[in-house]
């Protein structure tokens, strides 16, 4: 099954807001976005990043309290995601998405040796990107 035949007309909406924008998104940002497609209610909005979270498609910028369509070329279906980061621009807001292994591999090894099981990791690095550096 493709990505978008899996989603609900809301929920594509919402991912075509996001890809659209040139920067993260609060849910009322992407509301004032969608009323002309009939988005009435918050609600509306959070139902649709909640599933498109779920899915891998977006993600929540938790120092931002804003959301970004995933840039990842990853298998969406297969939830073979790994730990994600970002690095979000002070200036331009611009956010890029990465994964680093040496990160992912030394977060695992300190969460066994702890015996801590994580239920959500999330790593922002705020600063300038080089273009506003």
């Amino acid at each position: 099954m493709s990505e978008a035949s899996a989603l609900t007309k809301n929920q594509a909406l919402v991912l075509g807001a996001l890809k659209a924008a040139s920067s993260p998104k609060s849910a009322y940002d992407i509301l004032d976005d969608l009323r002309g497609d009939g988005f009435r209610a918050p609600l509306q909005v959070y139902r649709a990043l909640e599933k498109l979270t779920e899915f891998g498609l977006v993600h929540r910028l938790e120092s931002l309290n804003a959301f970004v369509a995933c840039t990842d070329p990853h298998d969406h279906a297969a939830h073979e995601h790994g730990i994600t980061a970002f690095a979000i621009c002070e200036d331009c807001g611009t956010v890029t998405e990465f994964h680093d292994q040496g990160i992912e591999g030394r977060l695992h090894a300190w969460q066994s040796a702890k015996d801590f099981k994580p239920e959500k990791t999330t790593i922002e690095i705020r600063g300038h990107c080089k273009d506003c550096s």
